[in-house]
This record gives structure tokens, C-alpha cells and sequence, in this order.
């Protein structure tokens, strides 16, 4: 095959590339259901659409994920008695002292009766914001 015979199959494999680009571009645009604009907001109310029901889903499971974690973590602590109030002293005392670090605290706060050490844990949990077995320390490393 000679250089000119190979030119010549290049030009005639380019033209038919470029006729059948164009024949789907026009078959494109003869069969399409809408039109251009019409199609694309179409795409966007699709995209709009999942995006907001992909974020509601993503949301669901990380909540759903916090709640096992926390679940866990609360059986662990139990299970490895991390979880265990030990107060030193005497409870009003003590008390005085968390006013003192935390003002937001009150009287109802900070109600405690033997036993119930859980009860205290759980309405500190809720009053600063902080986990189980940080509250559970930072009473057990109080004293009177």
C-alpha cells in the first residue's frame, strides 16, 4: 500500500466520522421529546430533587449512627465500671464547689440521694452538655 493509498483511507475514515456525528446531532434534534431549555430544567428539578431527599437520607443515618454510638459507649462503660460514681466527702460541699464552677447549675440540679447517682449523672449530662463518663469523672475527682 502506498503513502498516497493510506492518506486516502485517513480522509475517507475522517469524512465518515463526520457524517455520522452530524447525522446524530440532526436525529438528535428531530426526535428529541422537548426542547433544549425544557429538557435541562427537567435535569435540574431531578438533581434538585434527589439532592434534597440524599441529604435527608445522610441526615437520618447520622443521627441513627449518634444514637448506636452512644447506645455502645454507655454499655462499655458499664461493662468496664469506668461508669462509677465515687464521691469523696461531704455532698453539700462538693455541691458548693460545682455551683461555683458552674453557675447555670441549681439546688434541682444538684439533688442527689444514695443510690441515685445515676439520676445526678443524667440531669448533669443534660445541664452541661458533656458525656457520661465525663461527668462521672469530674465528680469522682471532686473533694471536699
Amino acid at each position: 500500500m502506498s503513502y498516497q493509498e493510506e492518506d486516502n483511507n485517513a480522509g475517507k475514515i475522517l469524512l465518515a466520522a463526520l457524517a455520522g456525528a452530524g447525522a446524530g446531532i440532526i436525529a438528535g434534534i428531530l426526535l428529541a421529546p422537548d426542547k433544549g431549555s425544557n429538557t435541562l430544567e427537567n435535569w435540574k428539578g431531578a438533581a434538585t430533587k434527589y439532592s434534597g431527599q440524599l441529604g435527608e437520607q445522610a441526615t437520618k443515618i447520622s443521627t441513627d449512627l449518634e444514637a448506636k454510638f452512644k447506645e455502645y459507649s454507655g454499655k462499655l462503660e458499664d461493662l468496664t465500671g469506668a461508669g462509677s460514681l465515687r464521691l469523696q466527702g461531704n455532698w453539700d460541699d462538693l455541691k458548693g464547689k460545682l455551683k461555683q464552677q458552674y453557675a447555670q447549675l441549681t439546688d434541682e440540679d444538684l439533688t442527689y440521694a444514695e443510690g441515685k447517682g445515676d439520676e445526678l449523672v443524667g440531669k448533669l449530662q443534660d445541664k452541661l452538655g458533656k458525656g457520661k463518663a465525663e461527668i462521672t469523672k469530674m465528680l469522682n475527682d471532686l473533694k471536699a
